[in-house]
């Protein structure tokens, strides 16, 4: 079973291949099937990998698969190895199966769009790529997983790119991603003049050979690629754009792929940051601040994905902050979770915009419980697990996270409570626009007709990942040996996992404090927003603008970032660069035409110089001498 794990990326690669070169020909929607089928067969192949990797005991439980080798310079010998752990085969197995469920929603999203199989084309690449990164055993191939979902996101988000803002949007997010791969790239460098490898098991097992300054400037660089992936400030500004593209990219970048990456890449250096502590701790308050951050403007958003958007900033802002508290179990089963809700949200934030004919502003929406009767349902299982109310899912991991966070710091996990307050509140006021109060779309001539259920292909994958919402808490409930996802991890984070300092009594009072201020945050948003669809006093325009940050960026770059580049060019560049390197070629030129004249190709001028100097040497040489 473990051998076979080649399958798992396989697919998804073959899907690619096929589509590239079959899929005009294969048409809608055989196309969209293919592709959903190549993910699927991933899906089953990490399943029976999963199986095979439970057979093994404790630290056993990690086997790298050597597929042959890529790279072979000097000293540096890098193999396209998959490493088989617990931690990547937890994400392959949710990476794969809410990207089967995101195929099968496109099916039916996708139709009738005049690139149909392009669009698969993209995702099964998309899919390869985060399953490389996942599961790389080294640094490198980790990184070409990164690229890939880099390019990826990019071709992704500008796929409707007769649009200006997809255009745009794409750009942004490419160029952002860039300047937290430099801190991969640097960090990858200074790794392998620290170990002369680059390989998991040559460099984590053995990160107390490191000084302190040395690991903390690695976690520090390598925080930083995660900040670009996972939009953690300041990184976080190409993430509410990327709803640009169709929403069941939405979906995959905020869900199961690209915006996890980042917490994965933290979760297995964990080694390090525990021998640089004082990374961790920028990591907890920088995913604290994002967490809280984004939650503000959510509050304010009117565009039903963009409230997501910068919700699933919050929820990373959410995992890093336990990555920060040494909590790595509970920001791997708030990424687990989060992957549920969130891509049920997405879906069915799409299923909402399908019935509504691509209306996105929640203002122009209202009452639509009775016409998507599916859609509703399980837009209400997302609303309860993302605010954390109990049973469901994000109650657990959220908690899990908040306690872990008290350990830390009490004022980390007050900023964590009122971010989850924040949640419900904003949470609660979409629903009620989306769903509840008086229709605000009748009458209105841009739409082709009322709002109506979406198909089967759409509404199955909500059904599916609204029961996972529920049950998926179940994966580590805090109950005596409950702690599945615990004990599994265990062989990857055992030296490294925060052991809680909390006591059962003060947990119950923080989880209790926890929910208080989620139902608070229902409570007050279903009484503000029930009846009406626009309340000013708690929608500032600061808020509804993003605190300005993008604004402030387009002055700074526009502005005075245009000039200092125009400076650049035409001062630094052509005048002083290109200026030197021309001033020699002029020199050495205008030098060489003088010398040129006293070649004159006679050999009475030749013997003339050469007498010349004859008597010059000897006049030398007598004053020398009476000298």
């Amino acid at each position: 079973m473990i051998e076979a794990a080649w399958i798992i990326p396989a697919f998804p690669l073959a899907g690619f291949v096929l589509l590239t070169l079959f899929g005009r020909r294969l048409g809608e929607p055989g196309a969209g099937w293919l592709g959903t089928l190549a993910v699927a067969g991933s899906f089953a192949a990490t399943c029976v990998t999963f199986v095979g990797l439970l057979r093994f005991q404790g630290d056993e439980r990690s086997v790298t698969d050597s597929l042959f080798t890529w790279i072979h310079v000097g000293r540096l010998e890098i193999k396209a190895s998959l490493l088989l752990d617990p931690l990547s085969i937890t994400m392959a197995l949710f990476v794969t199966g809410v990207s089967t469920l995101i195929h099968l929603y496109s099916v039916g999203y996708m139709h009738g769009d005049e690139r149909y199989p392009r669009f698969f084309v993209y995702l099964n690449l998309f899919v390869f790529s985060m399953l490389m990164l996942v599961l790389a055993d080294n640094f490198v191939l980790t990184f070409l997983g990164w690229e890939g979902v880099g390019a990826c996101s990019y071709l992704l988000i500008s796929f409707w790119f007769e649009r200006e803002t997809a255009a745009t949007a794409g750009k942004k997010a490419f160029v952002t991603n860039r300047i937290g791969d430099f801190g991969f790239l640097l960090a990858t460098f200074l790794i392998f003049g620290a170990f002369g490898s680059l390989n998991y098991v040559d460099v984590l097992p053995n990160v107390d050979l490191l000084s302190v300054g040395t690991a903390t400037a690695i976690g520090l660089l390598l925080f930083l690629g995660a900040c670009g992936k996972s939009a953690q400030l300041p990184l976080y500004v190409w993430l509410p754009d990327a709803m640009e593209g169709p929403t069941p990219v939405s979906a995959l970048i905020h869900a199961a792929t690209m915006v996890t990456a980042g917490v994965y890449l933290m979760v297995r250096i964990s080694p390090i940051l525990h021998v640089a502590p004082d990374v961790a701790t920028v990591i907890a308050i920088v995913g604290g601040a994002t967490a809280l951050f984004a939650a503000t403007i959510a509050c304010a958003q009117n565009d039903i994905k963009r409230v997501l958007a910068y919700s699933t900033i919050s929820q990373l802002g959410y995992m890093f902050l336990a990555v920060g508290s040494g909590a790595y179990v509970a920001a791997v089963f708030h990424m687990i979770t989060h992957a549920f809700f969130k891509a049920l949200l997405f879906l069915a934030a799409g299923a909402v915009i399908h019935g509504m004919h691509d209306e996105q502003d929640m203002k122009r929406m209202g009452a639509l419980r009775r016409l998507l009767p599916i859609t509703w349902a399980t837009f209400i299982v997302g609303w309860l697990a993302i605010s954390g109310v109990p049973p469901f899912a994000g109650f657990w991991s959220k908690d899990e996270i908040l306690i872990n966070a008290w350990d830390k710091s009490p004022i980390l996990w007050a900023v964590g409570t009122l971010t989850a307050l924040l949640t419900a509140y904003y949470m609660t006021r979409q629903v009620m626009l989306v769903f509840y109060g008086e229709s605000r779309w009748s009458g209105d001539d841009s739409h082709a007709g009322d709002p109506h259920e979406a198909p089967p292909t759409m509404t199955i994958p909500l059904v599916v990942l609204a029961v996972a919402a529920v049950v998926a808490g179940a994966l580590n409930l805090p109950f005596g040996d409950s702690a599945a996802l615990g004990n599994f991890l265990d062989p990857v984070i055992h030296i490294t996992e925060h052991e809680l300092l909390a006591t059962g009594a003060t947990q119950l009072v923080l989880a209790a404090i926890s929910t208080a201020a989620a139902l608070t945050g229902l409570f007050v948003a279903r009484s503000m927003w029930s009846r009406r669809s626009d309340n000013p006093s708690v929608e500032p325009a600061i808020l509804q603008r993003a605190w300005r940050v993008d604004e402030g960026i387009s002055a700074v770059v526009g502005g005075p970032g245009r000039e200092l580049a125009n400076w650049s060019a035409y001062s630094v560049d052509k005048g002083a660069v290109d200026g030197a390197y021309n001033g020699v070629g002029v020199l050495v030129r205008r030098s060489g035409d003088r010398l040129r004249l006293l070649q004159t190709g006679y050999v009475r001028n030749y013997a003339l110089a050469v007498a010349g100097g004859a008597v010059a040497l000897l006049t030398y040489v007598v004053i020398r001498a009476s000298g």
